[in-house]
């Protein structure tokens, strides 16, 4: 027994760590997808407390490898972190940017909506990591030669990078979402082998039905003020379960065998509401003639014919979004009149079972909502770490 404890602290202390660090990290999907990759966490920026009170949840660092707040102070202190960064094989984010528009005829870094792409571009420059990962909405290929640029300007030639839309449902994520991804490095390895190799890790996705099979069914609630009710109609924060081992189960558990379901919760909706959620066939919206005589936008349906939508089960889901903390009446549950819980939409981000969101039930959305799909990440960090083991 000994023997077998000296051995394992041998290995351990032999084992190269491949440290990174996630800014606007949310509640960590791209973190946990590159630590199933073999990255190592290794500091977090995240300006909203409560995003980051889920990732301290779910990740075992200590408190002074968090950083709270703007960007911008991050980078104003950043002598006092130089130690804790001085050896960082990867810097990774998604910098908020509002002004990414065709139309936009502003240089981008004079635009104040992409003030925090500004202060990641900094970020790169103070610290040098050997590789970087840029994520964000597929609008930033319309400045794609204003933000090599930006690059240029920043990091001098020291680096190279490329670039691709990238599909979460080319990587068996059960969602319709498509992103940018810039990856650079300046170790000489040639970025487009990256990319082919983060496209061998292409697979077909599972599809919606997959990932809400065996989840307990639930009820719309029907009496506003209802938000701490607990109990099997309306769901649970956290709950003993056994699921259904299928291989979408596999795909984001792995071996685990996990005992507990957490945050599948229903919320709040009106009478209207929810017939309208009875009655819509799958895959139908505001324009369907089963909900003609109570659709409530009758004169502006032009306008408003995503205002509700049944999900298909035999298709992948629509892009997950933070606009679930407000109402999920575009993301109808094929089988029951309600809306997605956040754990069946964590499932379709392919978040573990096991990966906890705090807070309250709105802000379970708006992280879920926000966050990178994790095997998307995953397969971006399994295409870096090829060239770095």
């Amino acid at each position: 027994m000994v023997r077998d404890n000296l051995k394992d602290w041998a290995e351990k202390i032999t084992m190269k760590q491949y440290k990174f660090v996630d800014l606007f990290a949310g509640c960590g999907g791209l973190s946990l997808g590159l630590q199933q990759a073999g990255f190592t966490p290794w500091f977090v920026n995240e300006i909203v407390e409560q995003f980051c009170n889920t990732y301290k949840f779910n990740h075992d660092l200590s408190d002074d490898h968090y950083f709270v707040g703007d960007i911008a102070e991050l980078n104003l202190h950043i002598e006092g972190y130089k130690d804790m960064l001085s050896d960082i094989t990867l810097v990774c984010g998604g910098p908020p940017c509002q002004g990414f528009s065709m139309a936009n005829r502003q240089r981008i870094l004079d635009d104040p909506r992409n003030a925090l792409y500004k202060q990641y571009l900094i970020f790169l420059k103070n610290t040098r990591p050997k590789f970087f990962i840029m994520e964000n909405v597929k609008g930033m290929m319309n400045k794609i030669e204003e933000i090599k640029q930006n690059f240029e300007e920043y990091l001098g030639g020291e680096y190279q990078y490329d670039y691709a839309l990238l599909k979460a449902q080319d990587y068996g994520v059960p969602q319709n979402r498509e992103r940018f991804i810039m990856i650079g490095n300046r170790v000489g390895v040639e970025p487009k082998l990256i990319f082919e190799e983060i496209y061998k890790h292409k697979r077909k996705p599972f599809v919606l039905k997959d990932a809400l099979e065996g989840l307990p069914h639930l009820v719309a609630k029907k009496e506003k003020g209802s938000k701490g009710v607990e109990c099997a109609e309306s769901g649970f924060t956290e709950c003993d379960f056994s699921y259904i081992k299928n291989d979408f189960y596999k795909f984001i558990n792995g071996d685990k065998e996990i005992t507990k379901l957490y945050n599948h919760k229903n919320r709040y909706n009106n009478e209207r509401d929810i017939e309208i959620y009875r009655r819509l066939p799958q895959g139908a919206n505001s324009l369907h003639e089963s909900i003609a005589d109570i659709m409530p936008y009758k004169r502006r349906n032009d306008i408003f014919k995503d205002k509700y939508f049944k999900l298909d089960e035999t298709q992948i889901c629509k892009t997950i979004t933070s606009h679930m903390k407000f109402d999920c009446n575009m993301y109808i549950h094929p089988w029951d009149a309600r809306g997605l819980s956040p754990r069946e939409a964590a499932r379709i981000q392919t978040f573990p079972d096991d990966y906890v969101i705090t807070g309250s039930q709105n802000m379970w959305y708006a992280q879920v909502g926000n966050a990178v799909p994790v095997k998307l990440a995953k397969a971006i960090g399994d295409g870096i770490m090829k060239f770095i083991r």
